[in-house]
Order: structure tokens, then sequence, then C-alpha cells
């Protein structure tokens, strides 16, 4: 592997138009082992990024003390960390954006070229199918052979920790990017979200196969995406650099996800309908499913094989993402038993979680479900699945961001739930009492629903009614998942597991 230097970082910059001018760069190469924007992560030989709303000269000069050899900052910033650091080499840039997830890609080494990669978009399904590929990946061997990225957790063969961002900035992302080249992890499989892919952090990454789950509305608000276009177009960019692709034939906008996929070498469609939809044949596609209380199965047909698959999780909508997880597989060349190995021992944590009374008459979900897709998908696949409960949902919406959550989901919620009950999810700087009252007044008429604002407080009282009731009863925790904090007023508040308080709730009766 080359050695990169700064010399080389401040030419790749210049090609690229990004360059306004290099500061103090020494006579003799100096070598650049990494780079990062996080100065905790900061070791001898990496350039340190300097960008953010959040960021404090302090952190530069925690940074430096680390071991950084340079650093990369916009114009705005570069007079006053020059003062603060006189003489320390520096990159100033017109986009430090962009400019960093180029850097970054060139100081780790471009680690992708040593490793498989996999990248998941879609509005829903992008978790659940990442673990269900790297279960597949896994599938046989000893040792965990493929590293996931994504919403739910974080693993690269040195680190292990709860995700933060679906897809972390590039600094970090091409950090566990080579992590798992240096633990001799031979696959990568992550989830992409449109926010990554419309301010840079994934530039440059090569991806094997690239998955188009689904779109719908999400994330349209001036955090996010300002229209849906821009977040639909946001999607479609995963195509630009991957090798081949998958595509479900269910989507929205079908057409328009196969003109962008026709940059691939190869595409692979799915369906979870049957061979055919829409005058399009599928390449993967399935029949003869069966889902009930805990469990789902279908034959599958590939180009390959045809065999039943099992899953250990509820959803007719997983069947869909097995299928995508199928997809991505068959063009990595994997074969049935691996891949029906693979399937028949996947979990994923904080979807589709079942927990039992001990009479089997109250049953307790946790799923990440968070958006209209997934309510949409989620809540008539509990109604078929658990046929004569009674539904009782709980769930909230975030603050400051897709505000449209607050509008949609009661209205979808209520065409399956008899009872909503609004409460804490991600407020951010807006109060929950604010959130909860904006869902209660979206709320059909007619339909009952409560608010409690305290989360724990809220699926207790869900569970309390459900065994208070006559018959059978499903409460469905929402939205939160297996994420271990909340978004409130500028930081991260540690919060219980949904999973953990829906437990305790059930331990009480």
């Amino acid at each position: 592997m080359d050695t990169t230097t700064l010399t080389s970082l401040a030419a790749a910059l210049e090609s690229e138009g990004l360059l306004v001018r290099a500061h103090a760069l020494p006579a003799d190469p100096l070598p650049v082992c990494g780079a990062d924007s996080d100065s905790r992560f900061v070791r001898p030989g990496h350039l340190f990024v300097c960008k953010g709303a959040a960021f404090r000269p302090a952190y530069l000069a925690s940074a430096l003390e680390s071991g950084a050899v340079a650093y990369l900052t916009g114009e705005e910033r570069a007079d006053e960390l020059a003062r603060l650091a006189p003489g320390m080499p520096a990159l100033v840039a017109s986009d430090v954006r962009r400019a960093m997830a180029l850097v970054a890609l060139e100081a780790w080494g471009h680690p992708d070229r040593d490793l498989t990669c996999v990248g998941i978009t879609g509005t829903k399904g992008k978790s659940t199918t990442s673990y269900m590929l790297r279960s597949i990946l896994d599938a046989g061997s000893p040792e965990p052979r493929c590293a996931i990225v994504g919403s739910i957790e974080t693993f690269d063969g040195v680190e292990r920790a709860e995700s933060i961002n679906t897809t972390p900035e590039a600094c970090d992302l091409w950090r566990h990017v080579a992590n798992a080249r240096d633990s001799h992890l031979p696959d990568l499989v992550m989830e992409v979200s449109s926010q990554a892919l419309k301010y840079d952090r994934v530039v440059g990454l090569h991806l094997d196969v690239a998955a188009f789950l689904n779109i719908g509305r999400d994330h349209i608000s001036p955090l996010e995406h300002p229209t849906w276009e821009d977040y639909f177009s946001s999607k479609l960019r995963i195509f630009r650099q991957a090798r081949t692709a998958v595509v479900n034939l269910a989507t929205d906008h079908l057409d328009r996800v196969l003109e962008a996929a026709a940059s691939c070498e190869r595409t692979l469609l799915f369906s979870a309908t049957g061979p055919e939809v829409a005058g399009r044949r599928a390449d993967v596609w399935c029949d003869e499913v069966e889902s009930g209380l805990g469990r789902s199965s279908f034959v599958a047909h590939t180009p390959s094989w045809e065999a039943r698959v099992e899953l250990p999780m509820p959803g007719l909508f997983n069947v869909e993402n097995a299928l995508a997880a199928i997809c991505a597989a068959e063009l990595l060349g994997a074969g049935r038993d691996q891949v029906l190995a693979g399937l028949a021992r996947v979990s994923v944590p904080g979807r589709m979680e079942l927990v039992w009374s001990d009479d089997r008459r109250v049953v307790g979900i946790v799923d990440f479900a968070h958006n209209a897709m997934a309510f949409s998908k989620f809540g008539p696949s509990v109604r078929e699945e658990f046929p004569g409960y009674r539904v009782i949902s709980v769930f909230g919406a975030t603050g400051d961001k897709a505000v449209e959550r607050r509008r949609e989901l009661p209205v979808e919620a209520a065409r399956w739930s008899d009872l909503l009950v609004f409460t804490k999810d991600d407020p951010g700087h807006e109060r929950v009492e604010d959130i909860c009252r904006e869902m209660a007044e979206a709320t059909p008429a007619g339909t009952p629903h409560e608010t409690v604002c305290d989360r724990a407080e809220a699926i207790q009282h869900a569970v309390d009614l459900a065994f208070a009731g006559t018959g059978p009863c499903v409460v469905c925790v929402l939205a939160r998942g297996t994420e271990g904090y909340q978004h409130e007023m500028g930081g991260l508040t540690p919060a219980p597991l949904d999973m953990d308080l829906l437990r305790a709730a059930m331990a009480r009766h």
C-alpha cells in the first residue's frame, strides 16, 4: 500500500477544485495514516478535520496532543485555528464536508479495495436486510467474517458499539472499513442513508452490491431533505458507486430506480408476490408464504436453486427483506445451503422481537417501525398473524425533523389499532407534550387514544390495559427499537431499551 502524504492529500483536493490554500506544509513528505473528525479517535500520524456547528477549538488542541500531524478546515475557521496552532500544517478547503470525504478515503488507504462491500438503502427494511445478509455470510464460519455498519450497531473487528447515525460521517466510516480490513474480515454490509448519499459520507466507497428496497415519503424537513424529490434523488445516487444492483419490483417509481441501476453491470430483480410484476420478470421470487405467532417461511426461487426458507421471526414484510438478502447473496456467490442456514438463525435486535405472558394471552412486540411506510407494512401483518387479538400501539414522533410523521403515524396506526398511546420519541429541542398534542389532533375521529409522555410509564400503562381487558391482546412498542438514548435539548440522554421496559412491564403481571 502506497504511503499517503499531506502533499498528496493537498494535490487530491486541488484536483477537485476544493483546495483554497495549504498552510505550513513541510518540505519533506509528511506521512498521514488516518483521518478523524472526532478528536477521541485521533492517533499519531492522523489528519484532524475541523468541521460542524458544534466544533470547538479545544477539539483541535486535543487532537494535536493525541498525535495529529495536520488538520483540515474551512475558510471561516482558518485564521482562528492558525493562531491557535501556529506552524501546524493545515489544508483549507472551500467545502470542508466534501473535502473530508475525499481525504478520509485517501488517508485510510482505500481499504474497501480489500473487502467485499454491500450497501443497502430504502425507506424501510435496511437494518433487517443487513442482519439477514450478515447472517448468511457468517453461516458455516466459527468466527464472524462480516463487518456491519448501520442504525443498530457497528462491528468492524476492532470496535463493537451501538450506532448513533445510520451511516457514519466519512472519517468514522473509513476507520471502520480500515478496521475490517486489518481484522481480515472479508465482507462488509452497511446501511446507506439518504443523508449519507446527499452529504458525501460515502464518496469513493466501492460497492460490490447496492440494494434498493423501497421508497416512501420520509425525512422531509428543513434539517434533512427540503423536498421529496431531493430525498429520492439522493437515494438513487447509491448506484453510481456499485458494480451490481438489487431492486425490489414492488418499489414505487420502479422505472426511475431501474434507470439509475442501469449503470451497474448486472441487476437482480426480486418480488414477494410472484414471478412477474407489471410485465417484468423477477430473478428471485417466492410463493407458498406462511407466517404466524413468531415465525414465517416461504419457497424461494432463484437463478441457482429453489427451496423452502425458514425465518425465526414474524412479519410478512420480512419476506421481502429476506428476498433482498437472497439476491445479494446470489450476486456474491453464496450457495443454497449457506443461505438457508444463515436465514434460519437470523435475529435482528429491536425488529419484531416478541415477549409472551405465561398464559400466552398477551404478547408484546418491539419493532423499529417509525415512518408511514413501515407502519403500513407492520400493522396489517400483525392483524393477520394475531387474528382475534386486540392491538394497543405505543409510539411517538421525533422532534425537529421528519415532522410529517406526527401527522401520518396516527392516521396509519388508527387503521389497525384498537388504542393508540402517544409518548416520547427523540423530542430534540421540542416539548414532548407539544408533539403528542399534534399527534392527537391528527388522529382520526373515533379512534381511542391517550398521551403518556414518559415512555416507561406509557409502556407499563399499555401492558396494564392489555391484562385488564378480556381476550388476547398485542402491545406494539414502536420506533425506538434498540436505541439506548434519546435526543433531547441538543444532546443524547441515556434511556432504557424498549424490550427491557416491555419485559419489566409484563413481569409485573
